[in-house]
């Protein structure tokens, strides 16, 4: 048997879709979901093992026309990943139709000649099979205008499990003949930091205001075994700044004697204390970080 590794990345507009379908495919969480746009940042990988394959999935940020300094980084952040991967998928949900920012995409994808690229239509269960029909002849129409020869057309509803084997055959099948690259028992490449401020960021997006996921970044400060605890009793102490542009966003996040602050508190220490697989102190600190978005000394000191 030919066994092939490599790296492949899911791209698309914001809210395609990416995310989900990446957690499915690794069958784990390795990036953040939310139903707000643009809500990965980070570029995060997962890794799925085969026994004719390795397959290390780039969760990228979605290409956008950037309004901040930041969506201008973030963008760059996807087309250097797009430069670097073995195989490309290209996320067009079936409840919309293609458009504009779908040409847009598919237009910059045509320029790589030397990557396959996958289209792949996200979000089936949502839709009748007629308009999933209707939308793979959109993605045959859409390969055929802007000169993207597709390798595979992959329907699939990363909800519903439906062919998401399938698509990770078809991204292994296209991946060059190699080793592989990490260890087996890992399933995830990313730093417990980053991890961890995602996770935070995903439990303080849930029920905000239109204007704030945009401006809260999370940094990890900490992350230490407590070291006067037994061994059959351990607990992590994990220390985080919450960072938003102005004092109105600040009290918006803490809310009411703080009772905001604690529901995302509460709900990132399960999803940390799973990743960790300890129980886990969580200390989270808001912060204001002026126009952080705009700010290139700021951007760096929030790793972006």
């Amino acid at each position: 048997m030919t066994f092939r590794s490599g790296f492949a990345c899911l791209v698309g507009r914001p809210n395609a879709g990416k995310s989900t379908l990446t957690n499915a495919m690794v069958g784990r969480k390795v990036a953040i979901t939310s139903d707000r746009p643009q809500t990965t940042r980070r570029v995060l990988r997962g890794i799925v093992n085969r026994p004719d394959g390795q397959l290390i999935m780039v969760d990228t940020p979605g290409l956008h026309r950037p309004r901040t300094l930041l969506g201008e980084r973030l963008n760059d952040q996807v087309r250097e990943t797009w430069s670097t991967v073995d195989v490309v998928g290209l996320c067009i949900p079936a409840d919309q139709a293609v458009g504009p920012g779908d040409r847009f995409i598919a237009t910059e994808l045509a320029e790589m000649r030397n990557r396959p690229v996958v289209a792949v239509v996200t979000k089936t269960d949502t839709v009748s099979r007629e308009t999933v029909a209707e939308r793979l002849m959109q993605v045959t129409e859409l390969g055929q205008e802007t000169g993207v020869d597709w390798v595979e057309v992959v329907p699939v509803s990363a909800r519903e499990g439906a062919n998401v084997d399938l698509l990770v055959d078809r991204l292994i099948a296209h991946l060059p003949e190699g080793p592989v690259l990490f260890p087996e028992g890992h399933d995830e490449a990313t730093t417990d930091e980053i991890a961890i401020a995602e996770l935070i960021r995903e439990a303080a997006l849930e029920g905000v205001q239109d204007e704030l996921p945009h401006s809260i970044a999370v940094v990890v400060e900490e992350i230490e075994p407590r070291e006067d605890r037994p061994a059959d009793r351990p607990l992590t102490d994990v220390r985080a700044s919450l960072f938003v542009e102005r004092d109105s966003q600040k009290a918006i996040v803490i809310g009411k004697a703080g009772s905001r602050l604690k529901e995302v508190g509460t709900k990132a220490r399960k999803e940390i204390q799973e990743l960790l697989g300890t129980p886990v102190f969580l200390d989270i600190r808001v912060k204001v970080a002026k126009d952080w978005q705009k700010d290139p000394k700021q951007l760096r000191r929030l790793g972006f």
